[in-house]
């Protein structure tokens, strides 16, 4: 039963929000054998001004046994 939260930057249309959650099924379908109706994606909008305190440090510093793709960039 994967469950996956996006967090992206607030803007993202609906539209793409969809696309990405189709995008994120699919892979999961392929890479891990789920079955569709397994498979739940939300997707969080993050000011950017919240990006470094709301996602950065407490989901990607804090829990570095977690991240399997590390982002190429540091806050400022």
């Amino acid at each position: 039963m994967p469950h996956v939260i996006v967090k992206l930057y607030a803007g993202r249309s609906d539209e793409q929000k969809q696309r990405i959650a189709d995008e994120v099924t699919k892979a999961l379908m392929t890479a891990a054998g789920s079955s569709e109706g397994s498979i739940s994606v939300a997707i969080e909008d993050v000011a950017p001004s919240a990006w470094t305190a709301s996602v950065y440090e407490p989901d990607i510093v804090a829990k570095p046994e977690t991240i399997f793709k590390k982002p190429g960039y540091a806050p400022a």
